[in-house]
């Protein structure tokens, strides 16, 4: 985010902590991203204390978690017209850069 923060004045911001995604709102983001599991993070810190590496997660419930608690999603997240961006990898934001 302090990377692209010259980038951010063009962006509605949502704070998840504060408010908190809807089911509708996973959902429309799995449809750009393809996939809850491109939206799912395995590095939360709820996946390690919670035993999930050991499970099998179907998209449900990738979806399911993400909703319950913010901490699994992949973040930051950029919606830009038809396109989406998950993650913080150099190649993903560099991605951003150059579509934006």
């Amino acid at each position: 985010m302090n990377e692209l923060g010259e980038l951010l004045g063009g962006f509605d911001v949502q704070d998840i902590k504060k408010r908190a995604m809807t089911g509708e709102q996973v959902d429309q983001m799995k449809e750009l991203a393809g996939s809850y599991e491109a939206l799912f993070s395995k590095r939360s810190r709820s996946y390690q204390s919670r035993g999930l590496a050991s499970a099998t997660l179907t998209e449900e419930d990738m979806k399911n978690l993400i909703v319950e608690d913010y901490t699994f999603l992949k973040r930051p997240v950029f919606i830009v017209e038809d396109q989406i961006f998950v993650g913080n990898a150099a190649k993903t934001i560099e991605e951003l850069r150059s579509y934006l």
